[in-house]
């Protein structure tokens, strides 16, 4: 039985840019069938190396799980700044928790000189974001007032923890798929410092988004190990096409799909064998009697490694021809280094 079932829109990648991404039904790895489980896992390693975005169905989460984080993350956004205010952001950027007013955050790509991402700055992203980690973890949360959003926490926690249980899944899924043992990866993401970020992009001036005095979300790769994305139906992501450098395909909505990925870590770790593309978000359909964006909203989760744990090349990822392009790295480090590259 296949895992993948289908892509959106496909056309031939040898003579013009693909339209959309690989659809894999992740429902054989839960038969508990070696055979079927290594078929997924093999079918994932092979969209990572050649692409390295693609969309998982029936993965495991309910509609109803992904309806409510959508509800939370509204409700959130509704609030007014006053009341988001009370949980904002530390000033340091490793510190990535809580809410970030619109344009405080600048997604840059590998920009770590602190005079060009001062100028990049000049362009601010047109979005507010709100982030949490573990509850017990290295850094710790800031939540709103309970009495502002009742049964926020509780939500954003439920999320959390059935994304987590989910990337255990995938990383097990990736593993076999890279003839590594089962457990392989799940031995590095036993204490993970994994992310959940609401995100949301107000409707914005046509005008600004078109001369670049704004932008959404400027190409960039991200950090981790995967990230597991849920958006709406606005539209707005769009993916560097693997065989077309430079141009970029839309990945539009996919009902009750996950958008999955491989982060920069991952793809050190595998000395480059998997692929992290880079992605963007572009301005939403524009409202033509009024000439500003559709609001979208979007919920990634960053998959990343124990904060303790270093990581050299993967085994059969190098050799005398191919020897590792990477040195070992400790994961916190590694993280940190660019998250604080946003701030």
């Amino acid at each position: 039985m296949s895992s993948v079932t289908t892509t959106v829109e496909v056309v031939d990648t040898t003579t013009s840019p693909t339209s959309s991404l690989p659809i894999i039904d992740f429902s054989p790895f839960f038969s508990g069938k070696p055979e079927e489980k290594l078929e997924t896992g093999k079918q994932m390693v092979k969209v990572l190396r050649e692409v390295g975005f693609m969309y998982i169905i029936n993965h495991g989460i309910e509609q109803k799980e992904i309806d409510d984080i959508f509800e939370w993350s509204k409700k959130f956004f509704e609030l007014s700044d006053e009341q988001k205010s009370k949980c904002p952001h530390p000033p340091n950027g490793a510190h990535h928790r809580g809410w970030s007013a619109l344009g405080k955050e600048k997604v840059v790509q590998m920009v770590f000189d602190e005079k060009e991402i001062s100028n990049l700055r000049k362009h601010p992203d047109v979005k507010e974001s709100f982030d949490v980690g573990k509850e017990d973890g290295y850094y710790c949360n800031f939540w709103p007032e309970d009495t502002d959003i009742p049964g926020f926490k509780a939500g954003c926690q439920n999320y959390y923890n059935k994304a987590t249980l989910t990337s255990k899944y995938f990383l097990r899924a990736l593993a076999l798929g890279m003839d590594l043992n089962e457990d392989f990866f799940l031995n590095y993401h036993i204490d993970s410092e994994n992310q959940l970020r609401l995100l949301h992009y107000p409707p914005t001036k046509e005008q600004d988004l078109r001369n670049g005095s704004t932008e959404r979300i400027a190409a960039h790769t991200d950090f981790g190990t995967m990230t597991l994305l849920l958006q709406d139906s606005c539209g707005g992501l769009e993916v560097e096409d693997p065989y077309h450098k430079g141009v970029f395909i839309p990945a539009p909505y996919v009902p009750g799909a996950l958008v999955v990925n491989t982060g920069d870590f991952l793809m050190r770790w595998s000395n480059n064998a998997l692929k992290s593309t880079l992605h963007r978000v572009r301005a939403p359909p524009i409202i033509s009697e009024t000439g500003y964006s559709k609001v979208r909203y979007s919920i990634p989760f960053f998959i990343s490694a124990d904060r303790t744990k270093t990581i050299d090349c993967l085994p059969g990822t190098y050799s005398e021809e191919n020897p590792k392009k990477y040195e070992p790295i400790n994961a916190l480090e590694y993280l940190s280094m660019r998250l604080n590259a946003t701030y």
